[in-house]
């Protein structure tokens, strides 16, 4: 007499089925970014757009705090940090709040310039 085997269920569909679902939740999730050190109020623009982010500086600018990568730092620090970027055509995205006054803006513009900072993106919020 043969022997039966038991009879198992085809793993194959489930294990196909899981990574599929893993692959959705990975790409369509989002991650918070860490670069982020102040609770900016960034104004609205109909035609922002993403771009391709290559190596860059992130500079945070509000009432009385500027950040630059994420961590909170003086005006007077920012400088001596500005003044250690070796390439000039790195890209810049400055985030500033809604709130901030022009002459403070300025003075941020001032202190890029005087380091021949040139390449600015000013991000806002997307409607």
């Amino acid at each position: 007499m043969r022997r039966r085997e038991p009879i198992s269920p085809d793993m194959t569909p489930l294990i196909d089925v899981v990574f599929i679902l893993l692959i959705f939740f990975l790409v369509s999730s989002t991650f918070k970014k860490n670069e982020l050190a102040l609770d900016l109020i960034l104004p609205k623009s109909g035609s922002a757009q993403e771009i391709i982010k290559k190596e860059e500086l992130a500079i945070e600018l509000s009432r009385d705090k500027v950040a630059l990568k994420g961590a909170v730092i003086s005006f007077s620090d920012l400088g001596e940090e500005l003044s250690k970027v070796s390439e000039k055509d790195k890209p810049i995205n400055v985030r500033i709040n809604q709130d901030v006054e022009y002459q403070r803006v300025m003075k941020l513009f001032d202190l890029l310039k005087k380091y021949g900072l040139n390449n600015l993106a000013l991000e806002s919020m997307v409607k």
